[in-house]
């Protein structure tokens, strides 16, 4: 959108900072009674009566966590507000409120801005969550997103890392792999792309793994249906650092151990397909991709008749004593330790 120049463009100094906040603000519609004052004062006002209340803060960096060649600024907003949502959602909590600061540099004009705002409107709708303040300011090095997400659940229904106990179910939502996948695509196709900038990709039969990575779905519905089924997590984490990272740290926060079977994680075809391709190991991706925004969780054996036949959730091993360890059960059934290796934040190569 930047590159086009063709379009309006109205610098934010024309506006100044206020002006572009009551801008950005002027669209978004209180939906919640517990709102009770939202953009406009010094702070929110917020009311959960007997409920408990869930914070999560998450920053998005450009050229660390997004790439604005391949990446929609609306997609951005949009995802922006799911990566906060997901761990709103991992506790067992409902959503409610949303922040957003932004720190942009003058390449950045108004209607970028308000592009970036329209993803982060259309999440708010869909997800029905308010915007409820935040913060504008200038950078120096590129866009800069911050999205700290409100939600609120029920004293007793909350659920932590660490409650997973020995014999519990290992237990995951959707697929996995195909956000990191459609990474690698765009990564590829940028780099055809300069070398021949008149080449138009083709990117038909990638689908699924580029709207997985664009603009992925955090699960809001999961939180319903466990509690349509009875079933409370004893323990719940949502895989943005790659399923190997997350099971691991269950483990830690848990002090328990687990056997993940090879042969129970679930893989989309495109997936599979892509793979092949693409010439790497399909778990491989799937351990240590990230940014499926799915939720991994244990539960007790007694609630495996509850959700056997739901085909959102997945039984994909279950809890050991702490002593016998993380292991991945090949399939030729050999058992290798289970090593981190998804995102992490200061690798330095990262």
């Amino acid at each position: 959108m930047i590159e086009d120049k063709n379009q309006q463009r109205t610098d934010l100094s024309q506006i100044g900072e206020f002006g572009l906040i009551d801008h950005l603000a002027k669209n978004f519609e209180i939906k919640n009674s517990s709102t009770i004052k939202g953009i406009g004062d010094d702070a929110a006002v917020l009311n959960f009566k007997d409920e408990q209340t869930v914070i999560s803060t998450d920053f998005l960096v450009e050229g660390v966590h997004f790439d604005l060649s391949y990446m929609p600024l609306k997609h951005l907003g949009y995802k922006s507000v799911m990566v906060n949502l997901s761990d709103i959602f991992a506790m067992n909590a409902e959503a409610s409120q949303i922040t957003v600061s932004i720190a942009v540099s003058n390449r950045f004009p108004l209607e970028a801005i308000e592009e970036l705002y329209a993803g982060i409107q259309t999440a708010c709708n869909i997800y029905n969550v308010d915007l409820i303040g935040g913060d504008t300011t200038s950078s120096n090095s590129g866009l800069v997103i911050s999205v700290t997400a409100i939600g609120h659940i029920k004293p007793g229904q909350e659920v932590y890392r660490s409650g997973a106990k020995p014999n519990d179910l290992l237990v995951v939502t959707g697929d996995l792999g195909a956000a990191y996948l459609g990474l690698q695509v765009l990564e590829r196709e940028k780099e055809v792309f300069k070398v021949n900038p008149q080449n138009q990709p083709d990117l038909d039969q990638y689908t699924y793994l580029i709207e997985r990575q664009l603009k992925p779905e955090a699960r809001k519905d999961i939180v319903k249906l466990l509690k349509d089924l009875d079933v409370k997590p004893t323990s719940m984490i949502d895989i943005s650092d790659g399923l190997s990272s997350e099971i691991l740290h269950l483990c830690k926060n848990s002090k328990v151990g687990c056997d993940l079977y090879e042969t129970k994680i679930p893989l989309d075809p495109q997936v599979i397909s892509t793979c092949e391709e693409f010439n790497i190991d399909s778990t491989t991706i799937a351990l240590n991709g990230g940014e499926d925004y799915e939720l991994l969780m244990t539960i007790s054996q007694e609630d495996y008749p509850k959700i056997k036949a739901n085909p959102n959730l997945t039984v994909i091993g279950y809890i050991t004593e702490e002593n016998s360890g993380a292991h991945l059960v090949t399939r030729a059934e050999q058992k290798i330790e289970l090593q981190a290796q998804g995102w992490k934040s200061f690798n330095s190569e990262d």
